[in-house]
Parts: structure tokens; sequence; C-alpha cells
């Protein structure tokens, strides 16, 4: 079994959609407005937003935690906690044995909270 959507919070769609569009690096591929719902693919698990849903506490894997941050920034969203290491993988449980789990989370622009994750080689 394997999850196949996500729904998060939008009360600007137009708005949601840029900001997600920007941390994915990919438009959406179907919008319904009304009811008002967008969707993103994340490798073939679904992201919708959705002006009806409740907030939701989601993690994406990140090349670069740091550019990620940096990107978004930009591009106007709140940053609420700088790129840091939380672990290191002693195993290939969570992540890739020896590499040092790093997280940073930002806001949203529907004031979610979003969780950035790069496994960073030592």
């Amino acid at each position: 079994m394997r999850a196949a959507q996500i729904a998060q919070y939008a009360a600007d769609l137009p708005r949601a959609t840029a900001f997600y569009t920007a941390l994915l690096g990919a438009p959406p591929v179907a919008t319904f407005d009304p009811p008002g719902l967008v969707f993103f693919d994340l490798d073939g698990q679904r992201l919708l937003l959705d002006t009806a849903a409740p907030s939701a506490l989601h993690y994406y894997l990140v090349d670069d935690a740091g550019a990620a941050v940096e990107r978004l920034r930009a591009a106007g969203a709140t940053v609420e906690t700088e790129p840091h290491v939380i672990f290191t993988h002693d195993d290939d449980r969570l992540g890739p044995a020896g590499t040092d789990e790093v997280q940073a989370f930002v806001r949203d622009t529907e004031g979610n909270l979003v969780g950035l994750i790069e496994h960073r080689a030592p």
C-alpha cells in the first residue's frame, strides 16, 4: 500500500498554486474551479489544494535545503526554521545510512507549515 493523495487547505487557489509551483518546480496537472481544486503530481502521488480541506503538515525531500529555502524566501515565503541537522542516519530505515538529515520549515501562502528534508553527506 502507498499513499495516493495529500489534501492541503488553500483559501486563495491562484496564490497557493504559485507557491506550490515554485516549491515543486512544476505546474499543476489539473485545476477544477469551481469547486476549488488544484492537483499537482508528486511522482505518482497527488497533492490536492482544496478550499475545503483542513491544514496538513507535509514534508518534501529536496536536493539542497538551503537552496530551497532561499528560493522560497525570494518568492515571499516565511521561513520558520532555517536548515539544520536533525540526526545522522545510522542505517537505511529512514534515509541513506551515513547521511545527515537536514530539515527546514516554511509557511506557504495559506499559513500551512511545510517541511523540507535533505539527506546530506557529512
